[in-house]
């Protein structure tokens, strides 16, 4: 009977796989490429600031507590809802529009442009969450062939067949006449890092989870602290992390994975081995699958590349809340080249975060932590990134004029991260912030499998594999996982 257990990663999949694992008896070690634990979901701190690298804030709250009472532990961290649940701003608008939780409050954000809102989103919602339970079956399921995929799908419903066809943009104007309204609201499309009007409108049922079924929270001390709050229970039973730790090779027998070889030519082994890298780039760059080789990988969707940078400033700006989306004129225009285009002549769309907004301990006294998202290409269309500063500089010119305040003089931390960064950091195809995109050919049986096609006991957890990116995601990819592990040790 299997009892140990190496994972390759510390992400949130790896941590909460080890934790589900060591819960259940396995002996568990973890290594991992970086000097911390998170993966994308991490933490920088600098001149006294903290910021939040990646993701902000998290929706489907309950796939934590489940995971907690899984695990049979106390959630190991402290989450809040925030109302607004962001702001978003049109350039040379001087409205911010504040999306509520309250759907009457939410409607009279929208009454000048779409005076029928409260109804409208009412019925838009109805659909979204009809496609949200019904999906449930195939987001939360193990496939073990591309048959038993399609043999599952027509349990989602006939009703929902055309969002399939159709896009996140197509789906939102069904309900919605104003531009406002149709751009605000399929800005989620963007979470899944593609754009409204390549993403299927299957995704809509995001629109559900942000406004009606649970809403979008955030972590009191920082999103890290998922991250902290993991590793200490981690440490109750006795599961390991060594840090800086690459892995280059491996050494296998037969149809089995004896050892995984790092960057020093140390060999790590174990009964079961996990993967909590990207699945397709470990499979490629390591397993050196043809399959997932650089040129095959570069012919698959991938999301954006993301430019992140991060400003402390010695002053504060109350006009501003914890979520913030800063959008252009040109919306359509725009999302059609915002991913292929090598030029960024023009100021970009962007996202801004303020962790010390309710996180007062993050920021220096009468400080601010800020945290900017934009949207860029990834590295296979634009291949320099020399100009990173005066793109920054474009977009600080345009937050200084949306909010009043010229945070130029009040810059005293500034950080860049640019898709190179990305890519080299935590080994993402070609800088691609969120992955492998979320087409309808990429999701399910179509995604790389959360179980090795060569080595019987090798399995991959986390974004990359089923069911796709995000936090909640990550949370049921770990279970999954744990599940095919249970299976194979009880053979």
């Amino acid at each position: 009977m299997a009892k140990n257990v190496l994972i390759v990663g510390a992400g949130l999949g790896g941590m909460a796989t080890a934790l589900r694992l060591a819960k259940k008896g396995f002996k568990v070690e973890i290594i991992e490429k970086n000097g911390q634990a998170g993966g994308r979901l991490n933490q920088l701190k600098k001149d006294g600031f903290t910021f939040d690298t990646g993701p902000s804030f998290f929706s489907m709250s309950y796939e934590f507590t489940d995971f907690a009472r899984d695990c049979n532990i106390a959630l190991p961290f402290n989450y809040y809802s925030l109302d607004p649940l962001y702001t978003v701003s049109f350039r040379n608008n001087p409205k911010v529009y504040h999306l509520y939780h309250d759907l009457k409050k939410l409607a009279a954000e929208f009454s000048d442009v779409e005076p029928d809102f409260e109804a409208a989103m009412r019925k838009y919602l109805n659909k979204s969450g009809r496609l949200y339970h019904d999906t449930n079956i195939v987001i939360k399921s193990n496939y073990n062939s591309l048959l038993h995929y399609l043999i599952t799908l027509p349990r989602v419903g006939p009703a929902h067949i055309g969002t399939l066809f159709r896009s996140f943009w197509t789906q939102v104007s069904r309900y919605f006449s104003s531009n406002e309204a149709r751009e605000i609201l399929s800005l989620v499309a963007f979470f899944l890092g593609r754009t409204p009007f390549d993403t299927p409108a299957t995704y809509t049922l995001l629109s559900y989870t942000e406004f009606m079924h649970d809403g979008y929270f955030n972590v009191k001390g920082g999103m890290y602290k998922i991250v902290e709050g993991i590793i200490e229970e981690l440490k109750k039973e006795s599961v390991s992390i060594t840090y800086d730790t690459e892995i280059k090779d491996f050494i296998a027998e037969g149809n089995k994975l004896k050892y995984v070889v790092d960057s020093k030519g140390k060999k790590w082994g174990a009964d079961i081995i996990v993967i909590n890298a990207d699945a397709a780039v470990f499979r490629g760059t390591v397993f050196n699958r043809k399959e997932f080789s650089e040129e095959r990988l570069d012919k698959m969707e991938w999301t954006m590349g993301s430019l992140t940078m991060y400003l402390g400033i010695d002053c504060k700006i109350p006009e501003i809340e914890h979520h913030n989306y800063y959008l252009g004129t040109n919306y359509r225009e725009y999302a059609g080249k915002v991913y292929t285009s090598p030029r960024i002549d023009e100021t970009p769309y962007y996202y801004v975060n303020v962790l010390s907004r309710s996180n007062p301990e993050c920021a220096p006294s009468g400080s601010e932590s800020l945290f900017f998202v934009c949207p860029v290409p990834d590295l296979r269309y634009k291949k320099s990134w020399d100009d990173k500063d005066e793109v920054v500089d474009k977009i600080i010119d345009d937050f200084s004029k949306r909010t009043g305040t010229n945070i130029r003089p009040h810059i005293v931390s500034r950080t860049i991260y640019t898709p190179e960064d990305w890519k080299n950091q935590f080994n993402l195809h070609r800088g691609s912030g969120l992955g492998l995109s979320h087409k309808m050919m990429q999701i399910g049986a179509f995604r790389p499998k959360n179980y090795d096609e060569h080595f019987s006991n090798v399995f991959y957890t986390g974004a990359s594999t089923i069911p796709g990116t995000g936090l909640p995601m990550v949370m049921i990819s770990s279970k999954l996982t744990v599940d095919r592990i249970l299976k194979y040790r009880d053979k």
